[in-house]
């Protein structure tokens, strides 16, 4: 019956006759246009390019409207081909081909259809010509026909296919060209080849088909249309697109921006961002390439965050290389050294220590509520008395304890509350003195901006995702010249190698200061630092816990970082501060010679030619091994590089005697012995001139051996 009655509309429709029902005038292709609805509210960058779009409207998938001079011409012919191939002769209805298809249907068991481009476009534009369950009546069909010779008349041909191709469901629900060349080959339409035009226009008359019958179908068409590609090639090509995930968009991601700041917002609408499109794809893309290379190292997850110093805009947001849900750079994890700069920056501050005073880097224990807490060092040794210059640059443990006792452990929490650290909740005597080494969780995204603090001269600022006017005005957390100082040190590769070494992915050929920092049981890495205008944090580990293996400050974080930075400054490098008022510059020498004489920063008023250190005599005392003392289990510290790690033997009253260890001497043991740990279990001695064992201490090694 349905056969016949499109026969007899046929008939009807050659006769001139009309049912009695009109159709309604049709929109012009400005109107059409113009009520045009992406499914996605869109995250533009700071230059208006998009980002990252999020689905908004969950009914269909649609993305831009395309113009046809931005679609491959190879789409539109497939399409007239395999649907309309008399589309530029006929006036909006093709009648030959109408007639044809009523003849065939009175004979046909299943019906076969007539309709031209243009009839499909009207019933894409209008609710009411859509068919139902048991096909269109006969008033809807005519209402069509009348509403195409409308559309004909008013709208040039390609004004009809460009509508046309942006309307039309191709596949499941990606509707539009954009959706659906994007979402099943991974491309613009401007790109779509020959044999993906001919997948795309058999999907046309059976959007849902299994994959076989559309390469079937396109295979003809392909035929049809003299196209060199061999039917096995359209097979697996048709099988991989209908296979594959469907994707929203080919532009650089950042998931994690765009589920902040579109989350709510109409489909349709954007956002314009304080991102940079180049820079979050750089940063994305380095950190990827970092993470593949570390994958054997137990690093499966990493974050960056690009600060602009001035404005505090975020130029690069990579929450998650991968791109999953869960957001790095305002995961809480734990800060390790990062936190440093700011203690020492108290302290000079606070007129307690200059850069050029001497720290005691010794053994030492401090009396808690939950017993004694015993600072070590990473490489489990001790330097003896070294600079705060040093201390600092060279990330050790116990000088930064010591100055956190001197400073107070509430007024240096304080501190990091003020500088942004709003995840401190607990109390200070939670953290404890440990707080000095970052036993505290943050943000990558607020201890990225306490370091633009730093970078800023001690002024506080928000960070910010979107610009919403004038710039929040900064309140002044630090003193100026103390942070001024605290730049200097990061920025001192020299200080900096007696850990790293001189040459590592911390110097940058420009100025640019920086910390690293890595958490108990290796399961968080940082490596954070700035230049003159811009602040780069970058944090990698796993989202699930584990602890990374082998993983040292400047191994992880620190090349992701470093890419980022030569990237930011590849065509303007950066340029030290200038020193502000109140910060002396003078030459300073140590008695005894503990460190090479050098110009030193100083607060004015501070100043000093000459550090000396006055020490007691320690005759009193019986010759001792005090590090390593017996029963000791070292870990190799896979945060330290593998020459620059040591274990420093300490002894005391030990002038005219020998440093022994499993019976082979050493050296002179009135000065410490700096030793390279290998695995294994040792017996150290302290030797006398007649070879008689004064002392000794038996300890072990654990760990790889390097």
């Amino acid at each position: 019956m349905r056969g016949l009655s499109a026969a007899m509309l046929t008939l009807v429709l050659m006769s001139g006759v009309a049912p009695a029902c009109a159709a309604s005038s049709v929109p012009t292709p400005e109107q059409v246009r113009a009520a045009y609805r992406s499914s996605e509210s869109v995250l533009l960058d700071r230059h208006g390019v998009p980002v990252q779009s999020l689905r908004i409207d969950m009914q269909a998938r649609r993305l831009d409207w395309v113009a046809l001079a931005d679609i491959s011409p190879a789409l539109p012919a497939a399409i007239l081909q395999a649907e309309d191939q008399r589309f530029y002769e006929h006036g909006g209805v093709d009648w030959s081909a109408a007639a044809k298809a009523a003849w065939d249907n009175l004979f046909r068991t299943r019906p076969r259809g007539a309709s031209t481009i243009t009839m499909q476009l009207a019933a894409l534009l209008d609710p009411a010509l859509q068919p139902h369950s048991k096909g269109r009546s006969w008033g809807q069909k005519w209402d069509q026909i009348q509403a195409a010779r409308e559309l004909d008349a008013g709208w040039t041909k390609p004004q009809i296919i460009e509508a046309y191709v942006n309307l039309v469901s191709f596949r499941g629900e990606l509707q539009g060209v954009d959706a659906a060349s994007r979402g099943l080959f991974g491309k613009a339409p401007s790109g779509l080849n020959l044999t993906e035009s001919a997948i795309l226009a058999s999907l046309l008359r059976a959007p849902v088909a299994a994959p076989r019958l559309v390469s079937q179908r396109a295979c003809l068409l392909a035929h049809e249309l003299r196209m060199p590609a061999t039917c096995a090639d359209i097979e697996l090509r048709t099988a991989i697109a209908l296979g594959r995930p469907q994707l929203a968009s080919g532009i650089a991601p950042a998931p994690q921006v765009a589920q902040q700041l579109l989350a709510g917002m109409a489909a349709g609408q954007s956002v314009r961002s304080t991102l940079d499109s180049d820079v979050q794809r750089f940063a994305q893309g380095a950190l990827r390439q970092q993470l593949m290379a570390l994958t054997a190292r137990n690093v499966n997850d990493g974050a960056v965050l690009v600060l602009d110093n001035a404005s505090g805009g975020v130029l690069a947001y990579v929450g998650n290389a991968g791109g999953a849900e869960v957001d790095g750079v305002t995961a809480l994890r734990q800060a390790g050294s990062t936190l440093k700069p700011f203690l020492y920056e108290l302290a000079l501050e606070r007129r307690l220590l200059t850069a050029a005073s001497l720290m005691d880097d010794s053994s030492f224990g401090i009396a808690t509520g939950a017993g004694t807490y015993a600072p070590q060092n990473y490489d489990k040794g001790f330097k003896g008395y070294v600079s705060v210059r040093t201390s600092l640059a060279s990330s050790l443990n116990v000088p930064a304890v010591r100055t956190l006792v001197m400073t107070g452990l509430d007024r240096f929490y304080a501190r990091l509350r003020d500088v942004g650290l709003s995840s401190l909740t607990e109390s200070a005597d939670y953290y404890g003195y440990s707080l000095a080494l970052g036993s505290a969780e943050v943000s990558l995204l607020e201890l990225t901006n306490a370091y633009r603090t730093l970078a800023k001269g001690g002024l506080y600022a928000p960070a910010r995702l979107v610009d919403k006017g004038a710039l929040a005005k900064p309140v002044r957390v630090q003193d100026a010249r103390a942070s001024f100082i605290i730049g200097d040190i990061l920025a001192d590769r020299g200080a900096r190698s007696t850990t790293f070494g001189l040459k590592n992915e911390l110097a940058t050929t420009f100025w640019s200061a920086v910390k690293t920092g890595t958490s108990k049981d290796m399961r968080d890495n940082w490596c954070i630092g700035y230049s003159d205008r811009y602040t780069v944090g970058v944090w990698v580990g796993n989202f699930d816990g584990q602890s990374m293996w082998d993983v040292s400050g400047v191994t992880g974080a620190a090349p992701v970082w470093r890419d980022v930075m030569d990237y930011l400054h590849h065509g303007q490098p950066s340029r030290a501060p200038a020193a502000p008022p109140g910060v002396v510059k003078r030459q300073v020498a140590y008695q005894p010679a503990l460190e090479p004489a050098r110009a030193e920063w100083f607060l004015a008023g501070t100043e000093t030619p000459v550090v000396a250190l006055v020490q007691g005599s320690d005759s009193s005392q019986p010759p001792a091994i005090v590090y390593p003392a017996t029963g000791s289990v070292i870990a190799i510290d896979p945060d330290i590089p593998a020459d620059r790690e040591r274990v420093v033997f300490h002894a005391q009253a030990a002038q005219g005697l020998t440093w022994r260890l499993n019976g082979k001497p050493l050296a002179g043991a009135s000065t410490d012995y700096p030793w390279a740990p290998q695995p294994g279990s040792y017996e150290l001695a302290l030797v006398d001139g007649a070879d008689k064992v004064v002392a000794s201490s038996r300890f072990q090694v654990r760990g790889n051996a390097r």
